[in-house]
């Protein structure tokens, strides 16, 4: 889950308008998925980079040293500015984000669960509206669910608005065991 939704936006977008314009939006998402492997795999890598024992120029080093062999000088300038910033814990959700965002070459899967078919006009009204909260091109999917009981469900990336009948019932039941508790 991102944690700080703003900065890592913010980190993540920079990095990206300055790769549309040098490496290409491809080679910027294929190094951000190696190097996201490279820590994950190397679990002392991520601390090694948060200790503060260690030089800024040490560290650097490192990266030179570790995230080169077919790697863009983009992504290691990425890092080292995170390093810098000491925001270097965040580098694994900015790859996230980057990945949700522009795996599609931005755009983003939208899957609209229902538990009866809607009609034409509720359906190009959620995604017009969908459209304008999320600001970039969605590409659209639906699917009939019956245990939702009724209402709607959109399920984008990481984040699900759920208005369903179901999850209203639940909601009311959590509330009602709280209440009986107190």
């Amino acid at each position: 889950m991102i944690r700080n939704r703003v900065v890592v936006s913010r980190y993540a977008e920079a990095f990206m308008g300055l790769a549309k314009t040098t490496c290409g939006v491809d080679k910027a998402l294929q190094d951000l998925a190696a190097v996201k492997n490279v820590i994950r795999e190397n679990s002392g890598f991520g601390e090694l980079m948060d200790n503060p024992e260690i030089s800024h120029s040490e560290k650097c080093a490192v990266i030179d040293a570790v995230i080169r062999d077919g790697l863009s000088e983009d992504i290691r300038n990425f890092l080292k500015l995170l390093l810098e910033k000491k925001r270097f814990g965040i580098f694994l959700d900015v790859a996230e984000y980057l990945r949700a965002k522009y795996a599609h070459h931005g755009q983003l899967d939208v899957l609209i669960k229902t538990a009866f078919p809607l009609d034409l006009e509720l359906i190009e009204r959620i995604e017009k509206a969908l459209r304008k909260k999320f600001q970039q091109e969605l590409r659209f999917y639906i699917d009939l669910d019956g245990s939702l009981l009724g209402g709607v469900q959109v399920v984008i990336g990481n984040t699900i608005i759920d208005g369903s009948v179901l999850k209203r019932l639940t909601d009311l039941g959590e509330k009602l065991s709280l209440a009986r508790m107190e």
